[in-house]
């Protein structure tokens, strides 16, 4: 019974271990935004009721 206590405390220490490890990277990680000028997007029209004025 004790043997799987430690084995149980082992493997919670571990996915703690892991899920901060993942969490530090996951902060570190340097997001880019496209410039609005490269957007094919931006210049259509989103739906038909906009242009009727509605």
């Amino acid at each position: 019974m004790l043997t799987v206590l430690i084995f149980s405390i082992i493997i919670v220490f571990i996915v703690l271990l892991l899920a901060v490890v993942t969490t530090s990277k996951a902060y570190k990680y340097k997001h880019t935004v496209d410039n609005l000028d490269e957007n094919p997007h931006l210049n259509q029209p989103e739906n038909k009721e906009n242009q009727d004025g509605k």
